[in-house]
């Protein structure tokens, strides 16, 4: 049957899932035995097994309701930055399965909102193109919306293109330093003056503000927001002078 709803994945699907295996092993290793025997040296390890089991299987908990709930309020808390005018060019770095890209196309009336990914399913369940492509459909948005494939560190796009620059939980994934710095300077370069990036992560952040700062760009950083997200999320609001 064809889905009805949008469906907007599951986080970090492979960490929870090792988060809730390693959760059962402990409980179930830290019940059977008491103790660990290596050599001539007994350690006694019933108690640390079961308390890191249950850290895991709160861990991964909280993932999940993140993933299925939380996201949704962090998405709104980001866009409720933007001073929308409705007439935007708008770009969420990392779209996945667009819940950034369609939230901002809600807000537009005779703006675009433009999604790029790489499109890794390590990062976000049954990430595809034509999943994303599906929701926009879902959500009513088709012809203000629009995905492609992207790179974020070498955007295809020209200087000055965008009104707002938006990424959640995607640049901590570039695995080099160089390329995290170069995905900050990218979306100063699109950004037109007087734009405005909206980046949030969970890692990494003061990272972004040095190479956003580097860039040319004003930045201001949230604290973690500790009760709708897990792990915490910051939000690194970006300036690109006018």
């Amino acid at each position: 049957m064809t889905a009805s709803k949008p469906d907007y994945g599951i986080d970090a699907p492979g960490v929870i899932r090792n988060l809730f295996i390693a959760a059962v092993l402990l409980l179930v290793l830290g019940s059977i035995f008491p103790v660990v025997r290596i050599g001539p040296v007994v350690f006694l390890w019933r108690s640390g097994a079961i308390v890191t089991g249950v850290l895991c299987l709160i861990e991964g908990v909280l993932m999940l309701v993140y993933a299925k709930h939380g996201k949704f309020l962090h998405r709104d808390r980001m866009l409720a930055k933007v001073d929308w005018k409705a007439n935007e060019r708008v770009l969420d770095v990392g779209t996945g399965r667009g819940l950034l890209m369609i939230g901002a196309a809600k807000k537009l009336t005779s703006g675009i909102s433009v999604g790029i990914d790489i499109w890794s399913a390590k990062d976000l369940s049954g990430n595809a193109l034509e999943k994303t492509l599906r929701n926009i459909e879902l959500e009513g948005v088709s012809g203000k919306a629009d995905v492609q494939s992207g790179d974020a560190t070498a955007m295809k796009f020209p200087d000055a293109s965008f009104d707002v620059v938006l990424s959640n939980l995607c640049i901590h994934n570039i695995p080099t330093r160089e390329g995290r710095d170069k995905a900050c300077q990218e979306i100063v370069r699109v950004l037109k003056p007087g734009g405005q990036a909206i980046i949030s992560d969970f890692i990494k952040t003061g990272d972004y503000v040095k190479a956003f700062n580097a860039a040319g760009a004003t930045t201001t950083r949230s604290g973690p927001d500790l009760l709708r997200t897990f792990p915490p999320l910051r939000i690194v609001v970006v300036r690109k002078p006018g």
